[in-house]
């Protein structure tokens, strides 16, 4: 078993951890766009419904690279990146995109963010992978003695909602973010890493 075999369920009763609706970021002014990045997803906008894959690429990956951007390239991003923490407690397997507030290096280094590409359009079904890799992300930064909440997201490309794991257990945003209002996930994307 590995993350994609999580629910919020398992979550809860394996991992031990409380979930609930809360807002994450609820006063969060949009970010403005690169100016290359609207062009960019129009374009992508046109192929992305091919397949999954094809929303990663074409509009996942351009959205992260402005995150990266606008961070002032203080944001590295790991795509198919494996986050092997516990394999007794099945917290392994490999990661659609974890964001990093360290220098890019073909290593893990804390702070870690989990996005994650839903598949078949399904958040909702999402949700459970998201948030062990979160748990996973969030024992990996202990490691390094990063303590704080983590961030994760889950996403059609169109679609992105947003979880958030700390001490008093999983927030899940009930506010999506959508794609034809980037600069609202943008703006949430860069509060998660900072």
């Amino acid at each position: 078993m590995a993350y994609t075999d999580f629910t919020l369920e398992m979550v809860e009763t394996e991992l031990g951890v409380e979930q609930r609706y809360a807002a994450i970021f609820p006063t969060l002014a949009d970010a403005t766009p690169p100016p290359w990045l609207m062009p960019q997803l129009a374009r992508g906008m046109e192929l992305a419904l091919m397949s999954e894959k094809a929303r990663s690429e074409f509009i996942v990956a351009p959205i992260l690279l402005a995150v990266r951007e606008l961070s002032g390239g203080r944001v590295s991003i790991l795509s198919g990146q494996r986050l092997d923490v516990d394999a007794s407690r099945r917290l392994n397997g490999e990661c659609d995109f974890l964001l990093s507030l360290s220098e890019p290096l073909p290593r893990l280094r804390s702070p870690l963010l989990a996005v994650l590409q839903a598949k078949r359009n399904d958040l909702e079904g999402e949700l459970g992978q998201c948030a062990a890799q979160m748990v996973a992300a969030q024992l990996f930064n202990e490691r390094a003695d990063r303590i704080g909440p983590v961030y994760g997201c889950v996403t059609t490309g169109e679609d992105w909602q947003f979880l958030r794991l700390d001490t008093s257990g999983l927030a899940i945003d009930p506010t999506r973010r959508y794609i034809h209002q980037v600069g609202a996930v943008l703006a949430a994307l860069l509060a998660a890493v900072e």
